[in-house]
């Protein structure tokens, strides 16, 4: 399979999202972050084998091209960064499944704020649909997974990062070519080197990036003479996500798909969990997963386009998890942990990493196995 845009992943690719409710998406503030706030292991750290990589790169950037002005403004405050390659080392593989998926991509929170984001960029929206031929519920909706409209776009460092990653070497051929593609679009004029932030792996903007990927689908739509997905304004960035999905097959005019039943468009029927719902999904759901090559990131962009522009929820239900329990039993549990002062992260019926640590928590001050798994039987304990 090709690179798409997110192949490479961040851990949570099943997910098409950076976290979830019981764990931190991307925990930046709108704008760039000083270096001196971020985690002491997101931080430039002394590293010889690193600096003398990057003296190594440095000559074959410039064999590309690459300015030593570009080079010496990219690399001034740049570093190794020990945290980035311990996240890409300790990626937890797992899958979740299609209900939880859904509580996170298309929660009360996700719906609400895409609501107002709608609203709020209707008019660059609706241009953007008109330009691109792309529908405007769906542009707002990449931009909630991929950022909560704006409010998590991250602030590692991108040249940091993807030079660290690259010097690592588990995916050092792909993440140099990250890197010289981070450098230039500095050298485009683009950003500048304090602006050019990103996740830990280097994605970028309001609708997470790839520097790849930028090169080849960024468009500077508001005329500026810059690409600019980084700034306040989100309409550079929606324009670049509209672009992907055209120049990647989007067909105007078609819907994503719905969930399989009366009124569902005719296409292919999926049932990403056995026993839950079925939809019936058409060639644009395909133009998604370029986006992000998985069924659940495609359904949620999907399902939270259609909840956006005042759709309900699923018609359809999931049977009971591994433990025997339903979403409503899951938040249940979750409500009654929070109530004797364990904190679960909240109540949205996805058992996440918080959720787990309230249960061994529960669990060790009352004299139990601690396991950190929920039951029927923990669920009975806690009424």
């Amino acid at each position: 399979m090709s690179i798409t845009r997110r192949t490479f992943a961040l851990g949570l690719t099943a997910l098409g999202l950076s976290a979830c409710t019981n764990q931190v998406l991307r925990t930046a503030p709108r704008g760039a972050k000083p270096v001196a706030e971020l985690p002491a292991d997101l931080r430039p750290t002394p590293n010889p084998g690193y600096t003398g990589w990057v003296q190594g790169f440095k000559s074959r950037a410039a064999a590309q091209g690459i300015t030593e002005t570009t080079l010496s403004a990219a690399f001034r405050n740049a570093g190794y960064l020990p945290g980035v390659v311990d996240r890409d080392r300790n990626q937890v593989e797992f899958k979740r499944s299609l209900e939880d998926y859904l509580a996170i991509a298309a929660s009360d929170e996700r719906i609400s704020k895409g609501r107002a984001a709608f609203a709020r960029h209707r008019t660059t929206l609706n241009r953007l649909e008109s330009t691109y031929g792309v529908e405007a519920e769906i542009i707002c909706a990449i931009w909630g997974l991929e950022s909560l409209y704006g409010e998590r776009r991250g602030t590692v460092p991108v040249i940091s990062a993807t030079s660290t990653l690259a010097y690592d070497g588990r995916r050092g051929a792909f993440f140099e070519k990250q890197l010289l593609a981070a450098l230039q679009i500095l050298q485009s004029g683009d950003i500048t080197a304090d602006r050019l932030t990103g996740s830990w792996a280097g994605a970028m903007g309001h609708t997470q990036f790839i520097p790849t990927s930028y090169q080849a689908f960024a468009v500077d739509y508001t005329g500026d003479g810059r690409r600019d997905i980084w700034s306040e304004d989100p309409t550079d960035a929606l324009a670049s996500t509209a672009a992907y999905l055209q120049k990647n097959g989007w067909t105007r005019g078609v819907t994503w798909g719905a969930e399989a039943g009366p009124g569902a468009p005719a296409g292919r029927i999926i049932q990403p969990q056995e026993g839950g719902p079925e939809f019936s999904v058409t060639r644009n759901f395909n133009v998604i997963k370029r986006y992000n090559n998985s069924d659940a990131y495609a359904i949620g962009v999907g399902h939270l386009s259609d909840r956006i522009t005042g759709g309900g929820p699923l018609r359809g239900s999931f049977p009971p998890d591994e433990y025997g329990l339903t979403k409503d039993d899951r938040i249940t549990l979750q409500q009654r942990l929070a109530a004797q002062g364990f904190d679960p992260g909240g109540a949205d019926g996805v058992i996440g990493s918080k959720t787990r640590a309230a249960i061994s928590d529960y669990q060790a001050r009352n004299g139990l196995p601690v396991t950190g798994e929920p039951s029927r039987d923990l669920l009975r304990r806690l009424g």
